[in-house]
């Protein structure tokens, strides 16, 4: 049995229609376009069908998407195609889509795949015997930092080794609820060793005081204020000092600011006027 391709016309259902739930959602997806436009919600159609059948999408479901955006058949099946998040054969109700691009590759993707031959039974483009696993190569899908990973169904599960690959099937065997995202401990894309930059991000945290960073006085003073050793700014009460024994100096003139702004006088000697800065008020 395929995970990818066409069913054979064996295993495609005669008939097919949204539960009255679905269709109630195509219909509110559907309302979201103008007149006219309707055709764009054939993604989202397809999607609900999909989910609706057993992950696959027979013809006849196909027919009923295109019926309901009134929309030629075969423009369906040409999406429905293209798309490879679309199956257009039944799968397993575990869905394994391996990424084995490059990245996932080089860091055990080959492991990945024998687990799954190993412990599900099944290699590229299989079903397993039982029904519960399908397995299909698939190109990157965006989780290289955390390689080598798994799509199974909606979900990415991460950092994978033959042994958490082996692990992961034998708890969807037992029925139990596994933990999708990375499998060694890993929070989200962050380094192996644990996160180094940011760290004031993380909620409840509060950065280290150096102890000669700790406010000198008890009575808080002085205690709020930065230490010019550590490469802060000075405190306030010295800056005011400053400023008020020397005026201007906190901007950097070289001498004391002067009131007002010297007058221009106009020469009108000769053929043409001049100005000369006279000092005068």
């Amino acid at each position: 049995m395929t995970a990818a391709g066409i069913a054979p016309e064996a295993e495609q259902p005669k008939e097919f229609a949204f539960t009255p739930e679905n269709l109630e959602r195509a219909k509110k997806i559907i309302a979201k376009y103008p007149e006219g436009k309707q055709q764009s919600a054939v993604i989202p159609l397809l999607d609900i069908a999909q989910r609706q059948h057993h992950n696959w999408i027979p013809r006849v479901a196909m027919d009923h998407v295109a019926d309901l955006l009134e929309m030629p058949r075969i423009r369906v099946y040409e999406v429905a195609s293209f798309y490879t998040m679309f199956n257009k054969a039944p799968v397993g109700r575990h869905f394994f889509q391996v990424c084995t691009t490059t990245p996932c590759w080089l860091r055990g993707s080959g492991e990945v795949m024998q687990a799954l031959q190993d412990k599900a039974g099944c290699g590229n483009h299989e079903t397993s015997e039982d029904g519960l696993f399908s397995v299909l190569e698939v190109e990157c899908l965006g989780a290289c930092v955390n390689a080598p990973m798994v799509q199974i169904n909606d979900d990415f599960y991460e950092d994978l080794d033959y042994d958490k690959t082996v692990a992961l099937i034998d708890a969807l065997k037992a029925g139990q609820q596994t933990t999708p995202g990375p499998q060694n401990g890993r929070t989200n894309s962050e380094a192996l060793s644990g996160a180094t930059t940011l760290l004031n991000m993380r909620p409840g945290h509060r950065p280290a005081v150096p102890a000669s960073a700790a406010p000198p006085v008890a009575d808080g003073s002085k205690g709020d204020q930065p230490d010019p050793a550590l490469g802060g700014a000075p405190p306030a009460h010295e800056v005011a000092a400053q400023a008020e024994a020397s005026p201007g100096a906190h901007r950097g003139d070289a001498e004391p600011e002067k009131k007002g702004r010297p007058v221009q006088k106009v020469e009108t000697s000769g053929d043409h006027a001049g100005t000369a800065d006279s000092g005068e008020k």
